[in-house]
């Protein structure tokens, strides 16, 4: 699991943790990690050429004490102030071991090989001030390697908003604990590859994060697995309510998601019966209404479903339901509070929107509270599909971020073959945020996994690839 924690919490920690150790320690540390990691990028440390653009405070010392462990070595180590102060102690051991100062930049800049964004740590705000953006824009601009310091410049550590200019990195090195800016598009993708270094914070820190973002041995343990009492009705019978004579695709991507999703066997209701025979002939089938289906233990409801009836049904059994894409038009709070069951809404961004009566690209910039205000309003368990998915809880729980995915999941049908994954999951007796989380992670595996031997990538494909995913997941 990777745990995140906000601003607040790590400067508790880091205070409680300074308390017990020698002055200057907890600095160092972080030093001694960030130049072993551009140790390890640069490869050959001595003659390279390194540029520290260097903001106030404590980052800034950190990026200092990196820059002299780096000469020490034998690089040529340039500092590049641009705070209104600088980390007096760092800045002299750096010019003990043999680094420089400078006021020009770009020269430096123009021949580095590597560069350490240590402009603002993580109490930023609002993005780069406007002296710093010529040079952020330089550094980038190179041919340099750029390493953001605990965190790229001009991100939100909290939100993972970008409000202004910010540094993009290559590679960014965080302290004690990752940041909930690390895990959140649009901030995830200035950050680049994300090694953590361990300061010691563990101890300090709150045994429940803000965020956390599911890795594979946890999925792993999510995940079900039948017994040798097992049946197919004990395994869970999931229902889906999908497709139209416009959208019959919608269902059979629905079904395919749902049969590989762990549950013993898939009833689906609706006008796409053909269809999904004709790819899936293992479902079992039945015209409606929903109630009159047969027995189910979750409910998807809404994939490719335009005028149909079935939304108000399932939202009235005591089960659990799924509700994504046309399930989701004109969704009333009401509908779903008064539920016994829990209910997992899985929209995109437009979706949320109109959900939350405001314009996509509001959904776009502010992810975290776009799902937490989707939770609270709903109460009910909320996957934000998007470049980061996110999955909210009612109860409170620390919001997931999926780590999985790729760019080539922006196709056609990919969310159809989620919601189908994730109500199988609902149906095998995962609670909501389980499903959701393994689902999405499961989902953007086998996208990772099928665009690597082939590109572009279907809806169709990513379905195909999921037992693939799962297998790569459980098997040690």
């Amino acid at each position: 699991m990777r745990n995140a924690h906000r601003v607040e919490t790590v400067r508790a920690a880091e205070a409680a943790l300074m308390a017990r150790l020698p002055e200057g320690a907890l600095m160092q540390r972080a030093a001694a990690g960030l130049a072993a990691a551009c140790c390890s990028l640069l490869g050959r440390v001595y003659g390279a050429r390194v540029v520290l653009l260097v903001g106030s405070g404590d980052n800034g010392g950190d990026t200092l004490y990196a820059g002299a462990r780096l000469a020490r070595r034998g690089a040529g180590v340039t500092a590049v102030p641009l705070g209104a102060r600088v980390h007096e102690a760092g800045l002299a051991a750096l010019r003990a071991a043999g680094g420089r100062v400078s006021d020009d930049p770009f020269e430096a800049l123009a021949a580095a090989d590597l560069v350490l964004d240590g402009i603002t740590g993580i109490g930023g705000r609002g993005g780069l001030r406007p002296e710093a953006v010529p040079v952020a824009r330089a550094a980038r601009g190179s041919d340099a390697v750029v390493v953001a310091v605990d965190l790229p410049s001009g991100i939100d550590a909290d939100t993972g908003e970008v409000s202004g200019e910010a540094l993009r990195a290559d590679a960014t090195v965080t302290f004690g604990t990752y940041k909930p800016g690390l895990l959140i598009d649009p901030a995830r993708e200035y950050a680049g590859a994300v090694r953590l270094v361990d300061i010691g914070l563990g101890a300090t820190l709150p045994s429940v994060p803000d965020m956390e973002a599911l890795q594979h041995e946890d999925v792993a343990r999510l995940l079900p697995v039948p017994f040798a009492s097992s049946d197919k009705y004990r395994r869970g019978v999931v229902g889906v309510v999908a497709g139209s004579a416009r959208y019959p695709g919608a269902a059979v991507l629905a079904v395919a998601g749902a049969l590989r999703g762990g549950a013993g066997a898939v009833r689906y209701v609706g006008p796409a019966t053909d269809a999904v025979l004709a790819r899936f002939p293992e479902t079992l089938v039945h015209p409606g209404p929903p109630e009159k289906a047969g027995r189910v233990q979750a409910w998807v409801a809404g994939p490719g479903l335009g005028d149909e009836p079935g939304v108000a049904e399932v939202l009235a059994s005591d089960v659990p339901v799924l509700l994504d894409a046309d399930g989701l038009r004109d969704l009333s709070p009401e509908a779903v509070r008064g539920r016994a069951a829990p209910t997992l809404l899985t929209p995109h961004a437009g979706e949320a929107a109109a959900l939350l009566g405001v314009e996509r690209a509001e959904v776009e910039a502010h992810r975290l509270w776009a799902v937490r205000e989707l939770t609270a309003r709903f109460g009910a368990t909320v996957l934000l599909k998007g470049s980061t998915t996110l999955v909210a809880d009612p109860d409170g729980a620390p919001v997931r971020a999926n780590p999985t995915g790729t760019p080539w999941l922006a196709t056609a049908g990919s969310g159809d073959v989620l919601s189908g994954l994730a109500g199988s999951l609902l149906a095998a007796g995962l609670p909501a945020r389980d499903a959701a989380s393994a689902a999405a992670y499961l989902h953007g595996l086998a996208a990772r996994l099928t665009s690597a031997t082939a590109t572009p990538v279907t809806a169709t494909d990513v379905a195909a690839t999921l037992p693939r995913a799962w297998s790569d997941v459980t098997t040690v």
